[in-house]
């Protein structure tokens, strides 16, 4: 049996492996796109979740300092999905930036931390969802053999309030 803490420590680790969020801005006719996600704390804390920007995208233009957004995530594997709903808000402390840089944020930025397009946004989490597909291919045998596999899944998803 798997409780929801377990389920959320798992997203922070999947989290931190993975890194690659679908990040959109709630109510916008725009698109979510995939975003690099990086956080400050081992996968047994609480966000945030930041990102990399440049203030010339369409995400930083529609976002102005700040706005209700929404994070869409899958693990490599596949093991683990998740929706997060928070605020997203612009915060170019540069103490952060320092600690967050690396040379694959680097490549995008010409100026390097000093560019003057750069933009660091903040993702606070308030809610989320996520589900554990860890047993799909048990699931799928259980099935050949005439047994239900949604009992397997009974106890793999947490609504969890991160606020």
């Amino acid at each position: 049996m798997t409780n929801a803490a377990e389920i959320e420590a798992k997203f922070w680790k999947a989290l931190s492996d993975d890194r690659v969020v679908m990040l959109g801005l709630a109510g916008d006719d725009g698109h979510e796109q995939p975003m690099s996600a990086q956080t400050l704390h081992d996968e047994n804390a609480r966000g945030p979740i930041w990102f990399f920007t440049s203030n010339e995208t369409d995400l930083a233009r529609a976002l102005g300092d700040s706005h209700r957004a929404t994070i869409n995530f899958s693990s490599k594997n596949h093991h683990l999905f998740a929706s997060l709903q928070g605020e997203l808000t612009v915060n170019n402390d540069r103490a952060i930036i320092d600690r967050l840089w690396n040379r694959f944020v680097a490549a995008w930025f010409q100026g390097g931390k000093d560019d003057p397009k750069l933009h660091l946004i903040r993702f606070d989490a308030e809610h989320a969802q996520v589900w554990l597909n860890e047993t799909s291919l048990m699931a799928g045998v259980k099935l050949l053999m005439g047994r239900d596999p949604k009992q397997d899944y009974r106890d793999k998803v947490a609504d969890i309030r991160l606020s």
